[in-house]
């Protein structure tokens, strides 16, 4: 294949485009915000997960604690009216009176026991409600977190975005001035070197592979028409001549 010296040095141009690609690229992908915010929705999906328990708690002691008091109330009311039957004199038999007196008496031994038993329910609820409150301030704090590493994500990925389209216009241009064939050796060759198609020869050594050409095949290299599109012999990348190839 033949191109001319000027379009093998605008194939060295869009190399130097494409590896700043690949690096905006890959720093787009390894911006330290990405482990940042995982880590940290990771952290919030178990503090969620935890406030949801608590508030469970918190809901179920709150029947518990409704249910407790309403049983406090009907033993009082039952206890109630039994003393105003004794207050009344209207039990009047000693045995009824005596049954009477026991039974306000074992009222009283069970509201004292009801009403212990909603102690110790909302005293489970209000630690339940103190955790809840513990919680909800933690899942605040990491969402907040989250949002100022999204906010510091999203301004990266805007600069990084914004230079790649800049750069990509740049090779748009640049590339469209090489004949065809050339362009298309160039990016099969990208996509077989991992991404690195085209290589300059500097001071005798490939700039692709890092590789000092040997006497026979810099003799070959010097012997070659300025046109002709070489290759190099240890990668196979094409090896664009210069100035300073050291020739």
């Amino acid at each position: 294949m033949n191109a001319a010296p000027a379009d093998q040095i605008r194939l060295l141009d869009v190399q130097a485009l494409d590896v700043r690609l690949q690096q905006l690229a890959h720093k787009r992908k390894s911006l330290p915000e990405h482990a940042e915010i995982e880590s940290l929705t990771k952290d919030l999906t178990q503090l969620r997960d935890l406030l949801v328990a608590a508030q469970t708690e918190e809901s179920d002691c709150a029947r518990e604690q409704t249910k407790a008091e309403q049983d406090v109330d009907q033993v009082r009311k039952r206890a109630a009216r039994d003393q105003q039957r004794l207050d009344s004199g209207a039990v009047s038999s000693p045995k009824d009176l005596e049954n009477l007196q026991r039974e306000i008496a074992s009222l009283a031994k069970r509201q004292s026991d009801l009403e212990d038993v909603v102690l110790e329910v909302m005293e489970r609820r209000e630690s339940a409600q103190e955790r809840v409150a513990e919680l909800t301030e933690r899942v605040s704090a990491v969402q907040a977190k989250i949002d100022d590493a999204t906010g510091r994500r999203d301004a990266a990925f805007e600069e990084i975005d914004g230079e790649a389209a800049s750069v990509t216009k740049e090779r748009e241009v640049i590339a469209g001035a090489i004949p065809a064939d050339l362009l298309k050796l160039y990016e099969k060759l990208r996509g077989q070197q991992g991404g690195v198609g085209a290589a300059k020869l500097y001071q005798r050594t490939c700039q692709g592979c890092r590789q000092e050409l040997a006497i026979t095949e810099l003799n070959e290299v010097r012997q070659a028409p300025s046109d002709a599109v070489l290759r190099c012999e240890n990668c196979r990348r094409i090896l664009v001549r210069t100035a300073d190839s050291g020739l």
